[in-house]
């Protein structure tokens, strides 16, 4: 089993945020939102929040969307070519896409792509954190978890907060820019 981070990593870019505008251009209810996401992102840039309370009010703007499945099919058709070519050449049907990111979010494409998913669960109706944030050890908490005895041939992430999966793996990759190089 090949295991993947999301956001940078096969993704070009963070796909929270690239939501969060998506919702802002094509939802204008959601503008509301935007005062507590600059007072959230303060306080937590500040070291006065935890990431999951910034967060929380990020994902506020799902209060605004009137039908989140018809809503995250217009962003990922617009956003499915941020896919990197080199994930869509590689992918096989038991690799794993395991993300911080929302679970809501990334479900429609991870069907897409026919590859499995463990991700944050956030409700999709209020924001709301389900789950505890899928980061860092988490991840491979969450991994053992659903799968106890899986090898990971290859795992590859953009981020160093990885490396509780990586050490798992009997190959790992940083990716960076869309390059992939070995995981020191």
């Amino acid at each position: 089993m090949n295991v993947y981070d999301f956001d940078k990593t096969v993704f070009r870019g963070d796909s929270t945020v690239r939501l969060l505008f998506y919702a802002l251009a094509h939802v204008p209810a959601s503008l509301l939102t935007l005062p507590s996401i600059v007072w959230g992102g303060a306080m937590y840039l500040l070291r006065l929040w935890p990431k999951r309370r910034f967060k929380e009010k990020v994902y506020a703007f799902c209060r605004y969307v009137p039908d989140m499945d018809s809503f995250l099919e217009g962003f990922w058709n617009r956003n499915f070519k941020r896919i990197y070519k080199w994930f869509l050449d590689r992918k096989t049907s038991d690799d794993l896409i395991i993300s911080a990111s929302s679970e809501f979010a990334l479900r429609p494409v991870c069907a897409k792509l026919g590859v499995n998913l463990i991700a944050t669960a956030v409700d999709p109706s209020s924001g709301k954190y389900l789950s505890e944030n899928c980061h860092g050890p988490e991840k491979l908490r969450r991994f053992r978890e659903l799968y106890p005895s899986a090898v990971i041939s290859e795992f590859y992430s953009d981020s160093r907060s990885d490396a509780p999966l990586a050490k798992q793996a009997e190959k790992a990759y940083l990716v960076r820019g869309g390059k992939i190089i070995a995981w020191y």
